[in-house]
């Protein structure tokens, strides 16, 4: 689990703005995020339409009650935004506890102590900072291990940059501690002379810690906070989508590589656990129907009751939802579609959205199927004599791209100084962490099990998208950039075999 806090002292940076629209666009990235509203002012609710009135715990009460010994744990206070998507909430009473800080000498620690309990439960936890410093922003300094700066392109943006990095250095060496600290330059409008002259500046001082992304100012980022939804929901074609989407693909760079094994074991483990209670109240059920005070064993009901039954898994996302609170229909909270692929760049009428498998290659000499340990073909001509531009030309289009092997689709991309390459698509709901590309020499490789159909996807090179260079054929997505197309179909499997 990764720890983010979104931290200025300076106000009107856009802070909330980030903190909410970042954690949305992970979520939609497939990753599972917890916001914490660690400012009074409760913006995130509000800019999540989760009416203060039936917020009965909030971040105030595990705060307090952490100190106090007795922990009320994360899940009770949580609001459910989207499927992947939760909100720790807080309200105007949470600067009690700076008022109280003196005097019960209450530490800056809480919140790392706190977030310890849900190390499993969460891929990111994004924390949203008050505008100042003091017993807040330094729960949420200690409890980080990178701190996001957002700064706006106006004229204090450089005095309060300094100011920030400052706290952040003497809390360091308070603790002995290097967090990760980035800039994000934040609410940039192109159009004024004085924005490029502050971007600049930013980018000479302070160039080593700058995110490459610039949040561009957009006028949907504020329309869409005003009527309580993300940018991902209220318009995933905008500018302000495009800048998030950038922000979130760069932040997710940094995360530690997870194999196509561990996801498949985690799934796993998450369908035996539904599985489970699923059983556990189809006996429950059965033995109120049939008025028995003994308990019904449930290996004994039909096989074809529990066919059925495990068919109809109850929604692992609809237990996170906070016990006895609802959101009035004026102000609900949005959904995702579960038909919605995890990435924009994905559609609904995907070809097939079953995750590839990674095919271990052959060994045996004496079949003629293409190794994912050496290439297919060799650049080296039959004789000494030297091959003309186009028959290396022809033989290079043979080697990379994609073509169908008898054992699958095999991708293959060249790449002498690339660290880590993946594969992103609709085999794969957009997520490239679940399909990384094995170097093999100076190439990349990938083995895939696809069915018959029609797959757009995209190469993740050390973090950027783009297309596969490779591949001739290609189309536009609603961003303007391309997409890779490949064609799976019967014949060709079968003409491969």
């Amino acid at each position: 689990m990764r720890t983010i806090a979104v931290a200025n002292q300076k106000g009107g940076c856009g802070k909330t703005t980030i903190a909410i629209n970042l954690s949305a666009m992970l979520a939609r990235e497939g990753r599972r995020v917890l916001l914490i509203d660690m400012d009074p002012q409760g913006h995130c609710a509000l800019g999540l339409a989760v009416p203060e009135e039936q917020i009965d715990l909030s971040v105030l009460d595990c705060l307090l009650s952490q100190h106090k010994g007795e922990p009320i744990e994360i899940e009770r206070i949580r609001w459910q935004i989207t499927p992947n998507f939760d909100l720790a909430p807080s309200r105007l009473d949470l600067s009690r506890i700076e008022l109280s800080y003196t005097s019960e000498n209450i530490p800056s620690t809480l919140l790392r102590d706190m977030l310890a309990s849900i190390d499993n439960k969460y891929d990111y936890v994004i924390i949203d900072c008050p505008p100042h410093v003091g017993l807040l922003t330094r729960n949420a300094i200690h409890a980080a291990d990178n701190i996001v700066i957002p700064v706006d392109t106006g004229y204090f943006a450089l005095h309060g940059l300094t100011q920030q990095l400052q706290t952040i250095h003497d809390i360091d060496r308070e603790e002995n501690t290097s967090k990760n600290v980035r800039v994000l330059a934040n609410q940039y409008d192109i159009r004024t002379k004085l924005a490029r002259e502050i971007l600049a500046e930013l980018r000479k001082r302070f160039g080593n810690v700058m995110f490459e992304t610039i949040i561009n100012f957009n006028t949907k980022l504020k329309e869409g906070a005003s009527f309580g939804q993300p940018i991902t929901e209220f318009s995933p074609n905008s500018m302000g989508a495009r800048d998030f989407l950038k922000l979130a693909r760069e932040v997710m760079v940094l995360e530690p590589k997870v194999t196509p094994a561990e996801t498949i074991l985690a799934q796993a483990e998450r369908m035996a656990k539904e599985a489970d209670q699923l059983l556990a109240t189809t006996a429950s059920l059965i033995k109120q129907g049939e008025g028995q005070s003994k308990t019904v064993d449930a290996q004994k009901i039909e096989p074809k009751e529990q066919t059925a039954s495990t068919n109809r898994l109850p929604n692992r996302s609809s237990t996170l939802a906070p016990t006895n609170k609802t959101v009035t229909p004026q102000a609900k909270a949005p959904q995702v579609k579960k038909t919605e692929p995890a990435s924009p760049m994905a559609s609904t009428n995907s070809a097939a959205t079953r995750p590839p498998s990674i095919v271990a290659p052959r060994t045996d000499n004496t079949n003629k199927t293409p190794s994912l340990n050496k290439p297919t073909g060799n650049l080296k001509a039959a004789s000494s004599s030297p091959s003309s531009a186009e028959e290396i030309e022809r033989k290079i289009e043979k080697i990379y791209g994609v073509q169908q092997t008898p054992t699958g689709t095999l991708f293959r991309l060249h790449g002498d100084d690339a660290r880590e390459v993946q594969i992103a698509g609709d085999f794969n709901d957009w997520m490239p962490h679940t399909t990384p590309m094995k170097r093999v020499g100076q190439d990349f490789e990938a083995l895939l099990q696809l069915d018959p159909g029609r797959y757009r996807y995209r190469v993740v090179v050390d973090g950027r998208w783009s297309h596969d260079k490779a591949n001739p054929e290609i189309e536009t997505n609603q961003y303007g950039e391309w997409n890779s197309i490949v064609n799976v179909n019967a014949q060709s499997q079968q003409r491969a075999s």
